[in-house]
């Protein structure tokens, strides 16, 4: 594999364009995951640059999954996690309101969407699992178990999508969602209950409706939260 290809570096404090290098070397060679890259020593004679620069630029690969050594191989490209990172700083005290007010606009984006989905893959057992949780939901009071109830009827639509990658998504998620709730009156809560699309109608939805039915009934249960935050 010709590292000789890759341009040398204009100066050694400046990673961000080593980095941006590797990159295209990378893209350019088609290394895919499992393949071995060139070590420190030769990437760093190739583009004229000390290997303590290579070091930090590999460093960053490091960190977004998109590099790791493997014993007796070296270093090898694998396939990133691309929503490890994201949940790192998943954390309400982090994020400002404009930042959540942003994620539950991609939840709702994603809820929405995911009705084609689930008419594709519910099946009938999938059927009776949420029927459970919204009966147990409607014999309860405790705030607590509500929310407890809410996130396993969401979670169940995620899991019925069939997609592992969305449903990922939204447990990194609930952290916010409970911030978000456990910021609600009880006044609040009460508007929400006698005037938003409730579980059940969601659940009867899926049942007997349509996936464009489930997008204006899922829009208008999320529209709530997403009007307070």
């Amino acid at each position: 594999m010709p590292i000789s290809r890759l341009n040398p570096a204009s100066a050694l404090s400046q990673v961000d364009k080593i980095e941006r290098q590797l990159e295209e070397f990378f893209r350019n060679e088609n290394f895919e995951p499992g393949d071995a890259i060139p070590k420190e020593m030769d990437l760093a004679e190739a583009m004229g640059v000390s290997r303590t620069a290579i070091r930090e630029a590999i460093s960053r690969f490091r960190m977004l999954g998109i590099i790791e050594s493997r014993k007796n191989r070296g270093m090898i490209i694998t396939r990133p996690d691309f929503l490890l990172n994201m949940h790192r700083v998943m954390d309400p005290k982090l994020l400002d309101g404009e930042t959540m007010k942003e994620i539950f606009e991609m939840r709702l984006v994603i809820e929405m969407g995911i009705g084609d989905l689930l008419f594709l893959r519910k099946t009938e057992e999938s059927l009776l699992k949420l029927e459970e949780i919204v009966l147990n939901e409607e014999k309860t009071n405790n705030r607590i178990d509500r929310l407890k109830y809410d996130v396993e009827f969401h979670s169940m639509l995620y899991k019925i999508s069939g997609n592992k990658t969305i449903l990922r998504f939204q447990k990194m998620l609930l952290p916010i969602f409970d911030y978000v709730d456990s910021g609600l009156s009880s006044r609040q809560r009460n508007m929400k209950k006698a005037g938003s699309i409730s579980h059940r109608d969601l659940l009867d939805e899926l049942r007997t409706g349509s996936p464009e039915g489930f997008r204006t009934k899922m829009h208008t249960h999320l529209l709530y939260y997403l009007q307070k935050i």
